[in-house]
């Protein structure tokens, strides 16, 4: 694998010069240091001193003709190594027709790179050339510091929230850049140029094979990524990796690092700003993704919620939906009990989301107890599906027996199973036709109840839910039976209805199922 490092935007390599018609024109052959022409330019230096190193501060191209070259080329050449010059520029046909023995096999042995040009050059031209190819570099680094400077500031400024800050360093670099946590969960992946299958694949297994930097930024592991503590009051929280881009493109320069050490500290001051942990964000935005089929991959969408610790491949999938009062402190609750298992969101009006993923078929019926337990309240859960695909299904499902099931009553777990007539119309509770059959069935009987202070809907209601036995009926209502057929003969009177008729049973138990849902109460934190 190709070695990764960061260099200097503002120099140029050994090899970037001897690419410059100026040198190219000499015939440059390199004899020494073949693997060392990445090396940084610093400046270029003519010298033709018996003892030059004393001039030098390191990095330099130094050029010559050898006329200055001492009797010992070995000590020559060690001078130049410890003083770390980038590299030797001989000149032939002045003084030396060959490169000396001794002057390339003491290179070779200190891993200076030596090169040789064939015919006579200027040495102004070569500094000129390089000289401005440095300095141009150099301003446009410096430009480019301030870009990035104005770019994080900005978002800073305005509240941006952590997912701005990741896609603005990625797109600014074009390499995917990515925020995770100290357990190693991808929280928020900009992929840049690359796939986001192919930055988040397998990515606990690789982040955790990737040491920290022991400084604040440096490119670590196998890989290469180039990585940046995130910090939270004075804490390292996480951690902002940018990854290699393709084989020709694996060097970082200093404008990446510029880039992935400004986007740390605009993280920070985005979490100081922000009561939103990240964590919550990504699962809910994962969770929003699936259910409202908001991406272009679903193989991306896996990637992404398998990086924030929930494997979906090879397991079941349901959609759970919980309403409490303290949504944080359930939110809290829910994610230490599914965590690995299962995506939990704030949904607003919809309430609590999780998404479960489980390996046996009816796996979820143990996990939505454990939720209407930790809630203390009903649960209400969706169709159990295979693929990620079919999820907005069972969420759809979900919202339906919500609606349809009363929030009162204990804990328990309701599925579509559980919704019979009184539950469908307390879904259908805001309907005008619904409420339009319950008023025109019953506004007598009502009318009657309110002015007379008697109970006669409770009576009725008895008498239905018996199926017509008047027995049954004055045994729940606690009458004689005489008193019993006095009040449904007054009832038939109001209503000038025939409770004789199955049809007519019919009509008035489902207008008092229909009042009795538009009756019952709200649910929780739902219009």
């Amino acid at each position: 694998m190709q070695v990764v490092r960061v260099s200097d935007g503002g120099t140029v390599t050994v090899a970037e010069v001897l690419a410059l018609p100026v040198l190219v024109r000499g015939l440059p052959k390199v004899l020494a240091g073949h693997d060392r022409l990445d090396r940084q330019v610093r400046w270029v230096h003519v010298t033709e001193w018996e003892h030059p190193a004393s001039a030098l501060r390191g990095g330099e191209l130094v050029l010559t003709t050898g006329f200055g070259f001492p009797n010992r080329l070995e000590e020559w050449a060690a001078e130049f190594a410890d003083i770390g010059a980038a590299a030797l520029v001989l000149e032939l046909g002045r003084r030396f027709q060959e490169a000396p023995y001794e002057l390339v096999a003491a290179c070779r042995a200190r891993g200076v790179p030596l090169i040789v040009l064939q015919r006579g050059i200027k040495f102004v031209d070569v500094t000129q050339e390089v000289h401005a190819m440095i300095l141009t570099g150099q301003v446009r680094t410096l430009r480019a510091a301030q870009h990035v400077h104005d770019t994080f500031t900005a978002l800073s400024l305005r509240g941006a929230g952590a997912d701005e800050v990741v896609r603005a360093a990625a797109t600014m670099t074009g390499r995917a850049v990515v925020l995770e946590n100290l357990a190693h969960q991808a929280l928020i992946c900009a992929p840049g140029e690359a796939m986001v299958e192919d930055a988040l694949n397998r990515w606990e297994e690789r982040s955790r094979v990737t040491p920290s930097p022991t400084e604040r930024t440096e490119v670590c592991g196998q890989e290469g990524w180039l990585v940046t503590s995130v910090e939270f009051r004075g804490q390292r929280w996480g951690r902002l990796a940018m990854l290699p881009g393709s084989t020709a493109e694996q060097r970082f320069h200093t404008d990446h690092v510029m880039v992935l050490e400004r986007a740390a500290i605009a993280l920070t001051l985005s979490r100081l700003t922000h009561e939103t942990r990240w964590e919550e964000q990504a699962q809910r935005d994962a969770l929003l993704d699936v259910l409202e089929q908001r991406h272009l991959s679903w193989r991306d969408t896996r990637t992404k919620i398998t990086a924030l610790g929930v494997p979906t491949h090879g397991r079941r999938l349901a959609v759970v939906l919980v309403c409490a009062a303290d949504r944080d402190a359930l939110l809290d609750k829910l994610r230490a009990r599914l965590e690995g298992s299962a995506l939990v969101g704030d949904l607003g009006e919809r309430g609590i989301g999780v998404l479960l993923a489980y390996r046996e078929p009816g796996g979820w019926r143990p996990l939505a107890t454990d939720i209407s337990e930790l809630a203390g309240a009903p649960v209400y859960v969706g169709a159990e599906v295979g693929e990620l695909s079919e999820v907005a299904r069972s969420a759809a499902e979900a919202e339906q027996v919500a609606d349809a099931v009363p929030p009162v009553g204990p804990a328990a777990v309701h599925t579509i199973a559980d919704i019979g007539l009184p539950q469908l119309f307390y879904s259908l509770r805001d309907d005008p036709r619904v409420q339009a059959y319950a008023e025109r069935q019953l506004a007598a009987l009502l009318a009657h109840d309110q002015d007379h202070g008697t109970d006669l809907l409770t009576t009725l209601r008895h008498y239905l839910a018996s199926a017509g036995n008047k027995s049954i009926a004055a045994r729940r209502s606690h009458l004689s039976r005489q008193a019993l057929y006095q009040r449904l003969h007054l009832i038939e009177d109001i209503l000038r209805a025939d409770l004789e008729s199955g049809d007519c049973r019919a009509q008035l138990h489902v207008a008092i199922a229909a009042l009795d849902a538009q009756r019952a109460r709200h649910r929780p934190g739902r219009a």
